[in-house]
């Protein structure tokens, strides 16, 4: 694990870091990063942008900024996105690198859910201060099963889904470290354990 060593100062709070829990669709990513939230109080959601339209129970700049697409584009325009992606039916993705800078700012790590291409870029950018942790289905078969168990997909999305998916598992060794989740509990506690190793 990278450690950063540098004495912090007593006036202001040392500047947090990144950790980029990256994952193919189904690998269980989402409910990993909740358990980590709930128990590292200085960990913070990096809330992601999009064009797609808002469900129900979502709120804006919470569960994300919905932005138009002019808006989006602008945005795009103007440099203001970390990384940004296109995905299914033309919807885009992208992390304000504002919004992270804030809160790395005032101390707190900030915690990604994200895909394999954004997370590259994301390294990219903290190197050192960024940590990245690839989440991987113990088998193919397991992740095909994870996905219908959702009740979510068509055959077709389905299929899209598994070929990113198989996309995505090709550039696991390009991260810091490698869970396989195969069964979520012990995989929690070894991401819990590389998390707080990188805090400290």
């Amino acid at each position: 694990m990278i450690q950063n060593n540098r004495a912090s100062s007593r006036q202001h709070p040392k500047k947090g870091k990144v950790i980029l829990l990256v994952a193919p669709s189904g690998a269980g990513k989402t409910t990993l990063a909740r358990r980590l939230l709930n128990d590292f109080p200085n960990l913070k959601f990096s809330v992601s942008a999009t064009t797609r339209t808002p469900r129900s129970h979502e709120t804006d700049g919470r569960d994300y900024y919905f932005l138009s697409s002019k808006q989006f584009d602008e945005a795009v325009a103007n440099n203001e996105f970390l990384e940004w992606e296109e995905f299914y039916g033309g919807k885009r993705y992208g992390t304000l690198y504002s919004e992270v800078e804030n809160e790395l700012k005032k101390g707190y790590f900030v915690l990604f859910d994200i895909e394999v291409k954004g997370a590259l870029n994301v390294k990219a950018r903290y190197g050192d201060d960024a940590l990245s942790v690839f989440i991987k289905p113990p088998s193919d078969k397991a992740l095909v099963e994870r996905l219908r168990n959702r009740g979510t997909e068509t055959d077709e999305s389905l299929q899209l889904r598994l070929d990113r998916a198989r996309m995505e598992l090709s550039f696991a060794d390009r991260f810091d470290s490698v869970i396989i989740n195969d069964d979520l509990e012990h995989c929690y506690r070894e991401l819990q354990r590389l998390v707080a190793s990188f805090m400290n």
